[in-house]
């Protein structure tokens, strides 16, 4: 069809601009972190524990070195906070490097730094091996680099030595953990301690900071990646989901797929299938399998650990939660340009779950390609375990244009993508969704009878949404008190029947021996 050889051609060229590599400007790449450089600076005692998330320099020691990496002490503000203060660089002596031209020397506080780790602002626009340079000569047993960049949302990076020179200073001398924390969790470690009381000027000199800091590798631990800031809200979250997890989604929905079908006109609002929106009949999701496990609250352990850690991550309660939506992608798969929306249960956001590793260039990725930040298109590339979370509306909850987003078509010839996606409703989730439909589904695996979506979308069609959605539930409601007065009935019935086939047959059975007992009576005469 039309639409998808325009498809593949788009795709073609997206793919051919992702071999130039993550500087290609037409794209913004993502994951661009890594496990191996995530770290966790962490503070409180067992009842109340308070982290933020860091990423490690590619400099000085790294996660994978154990105890040479973590640390353990009290954090200091430097003095000034951004290392510089009012110095003014010097560039007139000519025998010294560009790098030692822009160090400015010791901190002021030194003496306080001493042994602590250093929270420092890279507002002076200082290189990283200049900053960790300060911080080492001022005795800092660690570095905490606060990114300032006010449109850059929660977003951080692993800082780089910029010159051979940097790299050459930074392997000889750096041995200091350096890592980087967003505005926003500079602002939480700095304010940790104060209150309502506290003087501002306190708080600006440190009186606000935890009394003792961990510094330790991330592991296995979620940890966030900011991609879009605001219109739309786009973040990953790493590690959401173990590789067992990962598995154990994909064998649940084995065996019930359905390929979908959005060019009816009809919207499924049950399993979020939206009616296509492509011109000429065309399909909006192309050559997709899908199935949605409808577990809610009679879940197994590991459906309820993953809702329970997506909810501790993300801050949306549980109750908002859609079941999940499988989806299986093959060659030539695709979803097409769309919103996330449903008339009948408003989405606040969309939490996409990759289930497996697509290899690069074999396409698959989740695209979205009218960023409203200024900046240009987003990529995310499947990596096992990784989610990806985008708000539907703004923080009036009014629908945002900017989240439309798309699924790359996957082009290697044995590439299968599994992706499970969980819908954020704006509304609680009522017990006619979280227990009855689960209850009905468990004898199919979770997979719900077609007739429910074709009698929800009869009543929402008849009736209007909110009343049509109000009738379904009342209806899946008294389906159960229906079914039990249904098996009352059959039992109380097939007891009477026994009972009545008891008494025919001891009348029976009285009846013949009446007449055994005439026909001795008659031999007798």
């Amino acid at each position: 069809s039309l639409a998808t050889t325009m498809m593949m051609l788009a795709t073609t060229l997206v793919l051919a601009s992702l071999a130039l590599g993550k500087s290609d400007p037409l794209y913004r790449i993502f994951p661009q972190r890594t496990s191996e450089e995530a770290a966790v600076i962490e503070w409180g005692h067992s009842a109340i524990i308070s982290a933020l998330d860091g990423a490690v320099a590619n400099f000085g020691p790294q996660t994978s070195q154990g105890a040479n990496f973590e640390v353990e002490t009290a954090p200091v503000l430097a003095n000034p906070i951004d290392g510089v203060g009012r110095w003014k660089k010097s560039n007139d002596d000519e025998r010294l490097s560009d790098f030692d031209r822009e160090y400015p020397g010791k901190l002021k506080n030194a003496a306080a730094v001493e042994g602590n780790m250093v929270i420092m602002t890279d507002a002076a626009g200082l290189s990283g091996v200049t900053m960790a340079r300060i911080a080492k000569e001022s005795g800092a047993a660690a570095l905490m680099v606060v990114n300032t960049d006010q449109n850059a949302g929660d977003f951080i990076y692993s800082l780089e030595a910029e010159s051979e020179e940097e790299a050459k200073y930074a392997e000889e001398n750096i041995d200091i953990p350096i890592v980087m924390v967003s505005l926003q969790a500079g602002n939480v470690i700095t304010t940790a301690m104060a209150t309502d009381a506290s003087d501002p000027n306190e708080i600006n000199r440190g009186a606000g900071l935890p009394d003792r800091v961990r510094l330790y590798a991330g592991g296995d631990r979620p940890f966030f990646e900011d991609a879009v800031s605001k219109t739309p809200v786009v973040y990953l979250i790493h590690n959401m989901l173990t590789s067992e997890e990962c598995d154990a989604l994909i064998g649940m929905a084995e065996g019930k797929y359905d390929r979908v079908d959005d060019t009816t006109g009809i919207n499924n609002y049950l399993d979020n299938t939206m009616a296509s929106t492509e011109a000429n009949g065309e399909p909006t999701a192309v050559n997709v399998d899908r199935v949605t496990l409808w577990k809610g609250g009679i879940a197994g352990k590991v459906i309820k650990d993953v809702d329970e850690r997506i909810s501790q991550v993300t801050g949306f309660p549980p109750e908002h939660f859609s079941d999940f939506q499988m989806n299986k992608h093959v060659k030539g798969s695709a979803h097409l340009p769309h919103f996330d929306v449903n008339e009948a249960n408003g989405v606040m956001a969309t939490i996409t779950l990759f289930l497996n590793d697509v290899e690069d260039g074999d396409g698959g990725e989740l695209f979205y390609p009218n960023p409203l930040d200024g900046g240009t298109p987003v990529m995310v590339r499947p990596r096992k375990g990784l989610a990806v979370v985008h708000h539907n509306t703004d923080e009036n909850y009014v629908f945002d244009k900017s989240t439309i987003n798309e699924e790359l078509v996957v082009t290697g010839s044995s590439t299968v993508k599994y992706v499970a996606k969980k819908y954020v409703y704006l509304n609680p989730q009522p017990n006619a969704m979280r227990v009855v439909l689960p209850l009905i589904a468990l004898p199919f695996g979770g997979k719900l009878p077609g007739i429910f979506s074709t009698l929800y979308i009869a009543l929402i069609d008849k009736f209007g949404v909110e009343t049509g959605v109000t009738y379904f539930q009342k209806v899946i409601v008294m389906l159960p008190v229906f079914l039990l007065l249904v098996l009352a009935s059959a039992v109380s019935d097939a007891v009477q029947k026994k009972l009545k086939e008891g008494k025919d047959g001891k009348k029976k059975e009285t009846n013949e021996k009446t007449t055994k007992k005439t026909k001795k009576s008659k031999k007798s005469d």
